[in-house]
């Protein structure tokens, strides 16, 4: 259904912006917009649980030893022992 919408310059360059950055139409990005405002304004209700939420940001980051998980446990005994000799 075509709806008339007047934007300001800035708001027009952002969207622009948007559509061509994420490879969608300007107008997927104003309807995902709106549908994220519609989420926010229902108190989170239609936003789903905690993976939802977050889903955006996992994986996103790299980097670190890869074995930053392993026997952790002893590194922590360590770092202790460590601290109370200094």
């Amino acid at each position: 259904m075509p709806t008339t919408v007047r934007l300001d310059p800035e708001t027009e360059s952002m969207i622009k912006r948007l559509a061509r950055k994420t490879g969608r139409t300007k107008s997927q990005v104003i309807r995902d917009a709106i549908r994220v405002l519609g989420k926010t304004e229902d108190g989170g209700k239609a936003m789903g649980g905690p993976y939802e939420a977050f889903s955006h940001v996992i994986g996103c980051a790299s980097g670190g030893p890869p074995d930053l998980s392993e026997r952790t446990g002893e590194k922590f005994s360590r770092l202790l022992r460590r601290r109370v000799r200094s």
